[in-house]
């Protein structure tokens, strides 16, 4: 990538002491926090969708697993979109999009018409997100200031994905689990009112004859949907079966073949040499381990204190209370710890943290308790796990130009919700088949669920464990002091 001219960052960097800028941070902030909410918001109300469509154990994964396959197929060229077209204008369409596909999902009468819904809300971040995420790296072009503001940013997705279970878990025990989705809608109408007043719209300068890698896009959608579809698959036919062989094998295809359109393109979806940044391409490796852990330890211990203890959706909603602060705890500790220790040093002991409490967590039967079974685990993984979100978003953006802002950010949110889909579909697929060899060997339904995802609850820890040692290995040492290309090509222009 190369850094812009003085012309292009004048068009593009809005000015560093915008009064606004704090403004229109909450606002997005808002958003993503909205559109994380219905990342998790459903797994509370799992069981209960589960009853009122009719899904299978493992249908019922694609009530999560259609959102992320969305989202995580689009968000590349939702940012690229951004980029070109206005990201402004690309973050409005996907506030109207999350209103209409949230109606849809609130309104179903059929599974395929809740995976529609769900299927549409990840379409929608994948346009909102990348933009949204672009701005901000606009807005901030203070290095200090800007740190501050992703941490913040990325903190969202902790707290967004847990408060989702707490939220969850009120609608659906109060009301009717379509309020989860019916609940969007006048946050989303605030949204599209107050954004055209704080929000100035910036876009790269396009050179004549801009093409868009449409086929890219299309060939990496198609790829994941084939491979997580096999995965989901394994949870009821032999791994050596077509119904798991034949989708595994065709995803893998088509991942390679949007390899070699990358290569060829003209103006690819994302450049190949995106990844030559060591830094940046090892954190958005480590990023699919963090969230393959993180929603699958959702996910699971969701069902657990339903299905095995018991509780409410009202109940299991509430018990999430502790890990919502722990996470907020933990990212007001991270962004306290960068300018001290770097980068580098935070990122990987809140890896390594996190495994710790995930494997803690891991230790839980079906007579544990929640103060002594739960919340210590529960709290260990909040703390480490949100301590690491602002030095994880901040490394991700090293060394992005202005006009790639939207397109790094559309990699990160990409292999977060890449990471999400194979966490659901490996993790819960694994703990499904090892409860299942459990029962037919005449243990009892609650224990061997519970063998299954603790087992599986280990594997999470151990990935993040394997993560934060990859960034211990590979991660630059210059962390406190990152190039800020964005704010190079600022103070060149002016």
């Amino acid at each position: 990538m190369t850094t812009v001219s003085s012309t292009a960052a004048s068009e593009e960097v809005p000015q560093s002491l915008d009064p606004r800028r704090w403004r229109v941070l909450v606002l997005l902030c808002g958003l993503q926090f909205m559109i994380l909410l219905d990342l998790t918001v459903v797994n509370v109300a799992l069981p209960r969708i589960q009853e009122g469509l009719g899904f299978s154990a493992s249908g019922l994964t694609w009530v999560v697993n259609a959102y992320v396959l969305a989202a995580g197929g689009l968000l590349i060229l939702g940012g690229r979109l951004a980029d070109v077209f206005g990201r402004r204008r690309l973050l409005l369409t996907g506030v109207v999009l999350f209103a209409v596909a949230s109606a849809v999902s609130g309104a179903a009468v059929s599974q395929g018409m809740m995976v529609v819904g769900r299927f549409g809300q990840g379409a929608a971040e994948a346009l909102a997100a990348p933009a949204s995420l672009g701005l901000i790296a606009l807005l901030f072009t203070d290095p200090k200031e800007r740190t501050k503001a992703l941490g913040i940013w990325g903190g969202i997705i902790g707290v967004g994905a847990t408060l989702g279970y707490i939220i969850g878990g009120v609608l659906t025990d109060t009301t009717s689990w379509r309020w989860i989705f019916f609940i969007n809608l006048p946050v989303a109408l605030l949204v599209l009112l107050l954004s055209p007043r704080l929000v100035t719209e910036s876009r790269m300068v396009r050179e004549k004859n801009y093409g868009l890698d449409v086929a890219g896009a299309a060939t990496l959608t198609l790829g994941m949907v084939g491979i997580v579809y096999g995965l989901l698959q394994a949870a009821e036919h032999p791994w050596g079966s077509s119904t798991v062989v034949v989708p595994l094998i065709a995803g893998a295809a088509l991942l390679v073949a949007m390899l070699i359109i990358e290569r060829r393109a003209r103006n690819p979806l994302i450049p190949l040499s995106f990844f030559a940044n060591r830094t940046r391409s090892v954190v958005n490796l480590v990023t699919v381990l963090f969230m393959a852990a993180f929603i699958s330890y959702n996910f699971m211990l969701s069902l657990f204190e339903q299905q095995v203890l018991g509780y409410s959706p009202l109940v299991s909603g509430l018990a999430w209370t502790p890990m919502a602060v722990a996470i907020g705890a933990g990212i007001g500790l991270g962004t306290a710890l960068i300018p001290r220790l770097g980068i580098r040093f935070v990122v990987v002991m809140g890896y390594l943290g996190a495994g710790v409490g995930l494997l803690i967590t891991s230790m839980i039967d079906v007579n544990s308790s929640y103060l002594g079974g739960i919340m210590p685990g529960m709290i260990v993984f909040g703390v480490f796990a949100g301590a690491s979100m602002p030095s994880a978003t901040n490394a991700a953006l090293h060394g992005v130009t202005v006009q790639d802002s939207s397109l790094a950010s559309g990699v990160l949110s990409t292999m977060q919700q890449i990471g999400a889909a194979l966490g659901v579909a490996v993790l819960v697929t694994l703990a499904i088949r090892d409860a299942g060899d459990a029962i037919k060997q005449g243990v009892s339904g609650a224990v061997a669920t519970t063998e299954g995802y603790a087992m599986s609850l280990r594997i999470g820890g151990s990935l993040l464990i394997l993560g934060g040692i990859l960034l211990l290995a590979m991660i630059e040492r210059v962390d406190t002091q990152l190039r800020d290309p964005i704010a190079e090509s600022y103070a060149e222009a002016h």
